[in-house]
């Protein structure tokens, strides 16, 4: 007969914690997307602000995201797949692909997070972010999908997006609590952004292509924090 494997009592505290943690799986369907160079953060571009070196796109940014949920108690997943290749139209219908491969196996998450970066528009007058005790941080902001598409006729399965805008409205205000003004409006859209797959999936863009990238890793602090609060508060159903 064959021997199991001996778990330890301290191994199975160990896991039983990890289980009873909330479980957070961040993914990039923007994988490539990056920020503008400066000294120091520079890479090669596959084109104008987007490159494949996962320590200057948005794989860094979820790592640094990651961190700073696991430093609070959260258990997180990062998928790191490059979604964008071989065409980005249709990046999501991928990253679909993986997320609901990840739930058919049994995997829980209790958020979903799809983190990107926004493209600068002339409307941000103004500074490119917060600026607080020296450090400048990017702006934050949530996006909410309807998943009705631009004529109306839209997805067959849409998201109930009510419930996703009540979890994105309220770290949007939770943030803000934190750091005032690093937060913008939550923008709500006719895509449906994987947010069908529950209603706790977000997508959250964090800065710019104008902002530098240590401004965006500045912001994943607060972001966390935001994330721990409102889960703490357990509002959201």
């Amino acid at each position: 007969m064959r021997a199991g494997r001996v778990i330890a009592p301290a191994q199975e505290d160990e896991q039983a914690a990890a289980m009873e943690r909330p479980r957070i799986l961040i993914y990039h369907t923007h994988t490539w997307e990056a920020y503008e160079m400066e000294e120091g953060a520079t890479y090669e571009p596959t084109e104008t602000w987007r490159t494949r070196d996962e320590t200057q796109n948005m794989v860094r940014v979820g790592q640094a995201l990651a961190q700073e949920l696991r430093l609070l108690g959260f258990d997180v997943v990062q998928d790191t797949t490059a979604f964008e290749p071989p065409n980005i139209s249709d990046a999501y219908n991928r990253s679909l692909e993986m997320i609901e491969s990840r739930l058919a196996a049994g995997e829980h998450y209790d958020y979903i997070l799809d983190i990107h970066r926004d493209a600068y528009s002339g409307l941000f007058n103004g500074a490119n972010g917060v600026t607080l005790e020296g450090t400048t941080m990017a702006y934050v902001m949530l996006l909410v999908g309807k998943g009705t598409g631009a004529t109306g006729s839209g997805f067959d399965e849409r998201p109930d997006w009510p419930q996703n805008l009540k979890l994105a409205q309220a770290i949007t205000d939770a943030m803000n609590a934190i750091v005032p003004g690093i937060s913008r409006e939550v923008k709500v859209k006719t895509g449906r952004f994987n947010q069908h797959v529950s209603t706790h999936a977000l997508l959250i863009e964090v800065g710019n292509n104008r902002n530098m990238l240590r401004e965006a890793l500045a912001a994943c602090p607060v972001i966390a924090q935001a994330i721990a609060d409102v889960h703490a508060a357990g509002e959201i159903p």
